[in-house]
């Protein structure tokens, strides 16, 4: 998957803007603050029709505009229009200039694998961050998955408002309870089990790149989840010994919304143990299993966008990841320092320099 072509409209610093991409490996360079963060982060709107930011959405709209609007040209197999349009109001996407009334009918079509220098809140943050980090990368191989967790969420909510309906009015039957709690643990054996396999899948590759980044060995993602090793009928016997519990409490205390993971480098937790820089491999390593991964299911690989890449690694660590880039995969890196790239091997690639909004310069170069 390749995009070719990048309009934006009052996007961000951008006020109008059309950017043709290399196929391979585009270096984005400029000051802090020129706007290269942004133009990789429309590439990811243009995707996911939200930003990776956690800034609001109408930030995305540069100050003084009513709206913006980023459009590409995506190349896999064959050629599409994608068009994301936003105001402060509304949310609008389109397929070769044709209104799609639903964004998960849009959202799978463009994937994109990211990483940005908040992904190390994937491993520093609370368990709620690894989970949203997790559902991300699996829903955007399988729109059943966010399907079957929009419905989980729902229940889970319905059955946390019954509990303490319960609790205020003793008369209340455990009827509904029962179907509810039934719904929410077949819809969370589905979540469990896509979360394992893909970890598993991940842990396949994730030592190989660590360790070819770093040199060292015995990266592996732990995964915990209160249903590890229990068939329906045992969840349900488990989560009626907590009832008590769930009723004084008001919420569901059994579930895959508890679930949590850990990077565990020599059987140590990086969260704790681990240094920012050892953090940061470990989510580039991640970053590249999760590449092979979309390739074994789609048969081709998404975009790979790499922000701000070369801060927090010494020159090593950078050439052993710039060494791991194939020329198949479209990649975008954004870095305030072009040194480093006289030292690479890489072949080919397109310089792209910013300044204040503006692209001021690009050309293709071949690496001594």
């Amino acid at each position: 998957m390749k995009i070719e072509l990048l309009k934006l409209l009052n996007f961000r610093n951008y006020q109008k803007l059309e950017m043709k991409f290399h196929p391979s490996l585009n270096i984005i360079y400029g000051k802090n603050g020129s706007g290269k963060t942004n133009l990789v982060e429309a590439i990811y709107v243009l995707g996911l029709t939200r930003s990776f930011r956690l800034s609001q959405e109408k930030t995305l709209i540069l100050d003084g505009a009513l709206s913006t609007k980023v459009e590409g040209v995506i190349n896999n197999r064959y050629k599409t229009l994608y068009t994301v349009l936003l105001n402060k109001e509304a949310k609008k996407v389109k397929i070769n200039d044709n209104k799609v009334a639903k964004l998960s009918d849009y959202i799978s079509k463009i994937t994109i694998v990211l990483f940005h220098p908040d992904d190390l809140r994937f491993i520093k943050d609370t368990p709620s961050t690894r989970r949203k980090n997790l559902n991300i990368s699996i829903s955007e191989m399988n729109l059943e998955y966010l399907r079957v967790l929009n419905t989980y969420n729902k229940l889970l909510k319905q059955r946390n408002a019954y509990l303490k309906q319960m609790l205020v009015n003793h008369h209340e039957t455990s009827d509904y309870l029962d179907i509810l709690t039934s719904k929410l643990v077949d819809a969370g054996m589905y979540i469990y089990d896509k979360r394992k396999k893909f970890l598993q899948q991940v842990n396949s590759y994730l030592n190989t790149f660590y360790h070819k980044i770093t040199g060292l060995d015995e990266l592996v993602i732990n995964y915990s989840c209160t249903y590890e090793g229990k068939n329906k009928e045992e969840i349900l016997n488990l989560m009626q010994k907590n009832l008590s519990k769930d009723l004084m409490l008001g919420k569901t205390s059994i579930g895959i919304h508890g679930d949590d993971l850990a990077f565990l480098l020599d059987g140590k937790n990086l969260k704790e143990y681990g240094s920012e820089g050892q953090q940061k491999n470990a989510i580039i390593a991640y970053k590249f299993s999760e590449l092979e991964i979309f390739k074994e299911k789609t048969g081709f690989y998404p975009i790979f966008i790499l922000d701000d890449l070369f801060s927090e690694l010494d020159q090593e660590k950078v050439l052993n990841i710039l060494k791991l880039l194939k020329s198949e995969i479209q990649t975008f890196i954004t870095t305030t320092n072009l040194d480093i790239l006289s030292f690479s091997s890489i072949h080919s690639y397109k310089q792209i320099h910013i300044e204040d909004g503006h692209v001021i310069g690009e050309s293709e170069k071949n690496a001594k």
